[in-house]
C-alpha cells in the first residue's frame, strides 16, 4: 500500500517520528506540496495524508487508486467531502487532540493582555527597572480577572476547557451555545449573542466556521462591546471581519485582541491587524505543543489502522 504524506512539516518538523505510519505501508513524506506537484506525488497512492494541501473533486477524479484521505487536523474543509463520498473515498480527521493546548493559549493571550509580562521583561532587559526611581513601575493597565465575565462562543471541547480555566481564575462564565441552561455546569450562564457581546469583559471564540458564523465579529458587534473588553480568537480567522476589528482597536472601541488565527495563513503583508493597536497575534500555534502533536500523530496512525482493518473511525465522509 502506497502512503503519501503531502505536507508533514507542520505536524513533524523533526521532533516526532513517522515510524508508526511507516509500519503500515510504503511511506513517502513531503514537507510541503505545491499545487503543481500534487498529482505527480499522489500518483498510484492508495492513501494520502494532508494537513493543509487541498484535494478537490477534480484531483480525486484523476486518482482512481485513491481510497483513503487522512486529514492531520480537526477541520477538513480542504477536502471536497461530497466528491469523496461519491467515490467511496474514506476521509478521516483528528478530533479533540489539542483541547488542553488551545485552552492554554486562550489564557496565554488573556494574561499577556492583562499583565503584559513580555512587555515588562523586555523593558527591564533594556534597563527600565534598573533606572527607575521607585521600587516598581507600570505603564500599562493591569487587570484582575477575578469577577470579570468571560463570554465563550461555542461550548464544545475547547470551549468547555477554556471555561474551566476561567472559573479557576474566579471569572463568571457566560456561554453562547445550543445547549439548554439546565445542561450547563453549575455557575455557567447561557446568553444570547448580542447580550454576550455587550456584557462580557472577555470574549473567546470556539465555534466552527459556517456561512452563519463568518464575520460574526463585525463593526456592529464590536461597537456593542465594552471599551475595556478583550477579544480572543483561537478558532477560525474568518469568524472575525479583520478590517472592522483593526478599526475598532485603532479607535479604542475595544481594549485589545489576542489572535492565533487569521483569514489567510500566512497573512498578507497588508493585513490591517498586523499593525493594529493592542493586537497580539501568534502564528497559529495553539494546537502545536509537542504533547498535542504526539496525540495527533498517534490518532492519525490509529485512523489508518482502522481503515486497513476494516474498522473505520473518525470518518467524516459517511
Amino acid at each position: 500500500m502506497k502512503i503519501v504524506v503531502l505536507d508533514g512539516y507542520g505536524l513533524n518538523p523533526g521532533d516526532l517520528s513517522w515510524k508508526g505510519m511507516e509500519a503500515l505501508g510504503d511511506l513517502t513524506v513531503y514537507d510541503r506540496t505545491a499545487p503543481d506537484e500534487l498529482m505527480e506525488r499522489s500518483a498510484d497512492a492508495e492513501v494520502l495524508i494532508t494537513n493543509k494541501t487541498v484535494l478537490t473533486a477534480e484531483n480525486m477524479a484523476a486518482l482512481p487508486q485513491l481510497k483513503y484521505i487522512g486529514v492531520l487536523a480537526t477541520g477538513y474543509n480542504i477536502i471536497d467531502i461530497a466528491a469523496a463520498k461519491a467515490r467511496g473515498i474514506i476521509v478521516t480527521n483528528i478530533p479533540a487532540y489539542s483541547t488542553s493546548s488551545v485552552a492554554q493559549t486562550v489564557f496565554a493571550h488573556i494574561l499577556n493582555i492583562t499583565q503584559r509580562v513580555g512587555h515588562y521583561a523586555y523593558a527591564n532587559r533594556h534597563g527600565r527597572w534598573a533606572n527607575n526611581p521607585d521600587f516598581c513601575y507600570w505603564d500599562t493597565n493591569l487587570v484582575e480577572l477575578d469577577g470579570k465575565k468571560i463570554g465563550i462562543i461555542g461550548l464544545g471541547n475547547t470551549g468547555k476547557a477554556t471555561a474551566r480555566i476561567a472559573a479557576g481564575f474566579g471569572m463568571q462564565v457566560c456561554a453562547y451555545t445550543s445547549k439548554l441552561q439546565a445542561e450547563l455546569p453549575e455557575g455557567f450562564k447561557k446568553m444570547e449573542l448580542d447580550e454576550l457581546f455587550s456584557e462580557c469583559d472577555v470574549i473567546s471564540l470556539h465555534c466552527p466556521l459556517t456561512a452563519e458564523t463568518k464575520d460574526m465579529v463585525n463593526a456592529a458587534r464590536l461597537s456593542a462591546m465594552k471599551p475595556t473588553a478583550i477579544l480572543i480568537n483561537t478558532g477560525r480567522g474568518p469568524l472575525v471581519n479583520e478590517k472592522d476589528l483593526a478599526d475598532a482597536l485603532n479607535k479604542g472601541v475595544i481594549a485589545a485582541a489576542g489572535l492565533d488565527v487569521l483569514s489567510s495563513e500566512p497573512p498578507r503583508y497588508d493585513n490591517p491587524l498586523l499593525t493594529a493597536k493592542n493586537c497580539f497575534i501568534t502564528p497559529h500555534i495553539a494546537w502545536a505543543t509537542k504533547e498535542a502533536r504526539v496525540r495527533l500523530m498517534d490518532i492519525a496512525v490509529e485512523n489508518l489502522k482502522g481503515y486497513i482493518n476494516g474498522e473505520i473511525v473518525n470518518n467524516v465522509a459517511k
